[in-house]
């Protein structure tokens, strides 16, 4: 039987073997959920390192500016979006109506969840003002994008009005999670779906 000492010698190589995370993975950890929770001009870099475990001059080795670490956030909140839209249109190949349906329907389970405070960059666009600010840039892509995507959905379901169909359901899209922080996870956004699908039989039956 293996003794406590080598017991505890032996855990001790595991832990070290378990790599740690970079200090800029852990400032962009800490960002995210702050800049989420909290919004972003309420968190300051002091807030960011101490729930980073590291300290200012850590930050700005690894961010020249907070403006360049929201710029990040927003670049990951990006990625996760068009991530989980992509995986919700493969699971309906071949069929825009029900990915359209779909999204909305993954849109309101996520939303309703008692943590969401809605879409990441819509939230930052309301507080980033600035035309050369950073940030701005990402967020205008991303939605820029998203409407450029319920477009071709919309031509892809043969509706009568495209366009007219896709600027519709990007203005559904986007007043749901404006409806789910205003009004909460029981308000307006649950008809999110239904609504979708109203639009949808309007231009297309």
């Amino acid at each position: 039987m293996r003794s406590k000492q080598s017991q505890v010698a032996e855990i001790k190589e595991v832990i070290s073997l378990v790599p740690k995370l970079r200090v800029r993975d852990r400032i962009m950890s800490a960002a995210t959920e702050l800049f989420y929770r909290h919004g972003i001009h309420a968190v300051g870099v002091d807030a960011i390192a101490n729930a980073a475990g590291t300290n200012k001059m850590s930050f700005y080795r690894n961010f020249a500016s907070k403006d360049e670490l929201v710029a990040e956030y927003l670049r990951g909140a990006e990625r996760e979006g068009l991530l989980w839209w992509d995986a919700t249109l493969a699971a309906h190949a071949g069929n825009p109506r029900l990915q359209v349906e779909a999204l909305f329907d993954v849109l309101v389970k996520n939303t309703c969840d008692a943590d969401s405070r809605g879409c990441a960059l819509a939230n930052a666009a309301v507080e980033i003002t600035e035309p050369g600010h950073p940030a701005r840039p990402v967020i205008e892509k991303y939605k820029a994008e998203m409407r450029s995507r319920f477009h071709q959905l919309a031509r892809d379901m043969n509706a009568r009005e495209p366009r007219a169909l896709g600027d519709s359901l990007m203005l559904l899209w986007e007043g749901a999670y404006l409806a789910r922080v205003t009004m909460g996870e029981h308000g307006p956004v649950q008809g999110a779906a239904k609504a979708a699908r109203a639009l949808i039989a309007a231009y297309t039956d």
